[in-house]
């Protein structure tokens, strides 16, 4: 499936966004992974929680 969503983000306006993994760790402490595709100029907002 992620092979999908990169091959759709190459072409077109897709360039412009790109797919971001942070991880978030929870109450218990263990981690899981957040995906989310946003703007490039969005990602650093993404990553510091905005």
């Amino acid at each position: 499936m992620a092979k999908k969503v990169v091959a759709t983000l190459k072409k077109g306006e897709g360039k412009d966004f790109a797919k971001v993994i942070k991880m978030v760790k929870n109450e218990k402490g263990s981690y899981s992974f957040k995906e989310e595709i946003v703007h490039k100029d969005a990602a650093n907002d993404f990553f510091k929680g905005k």
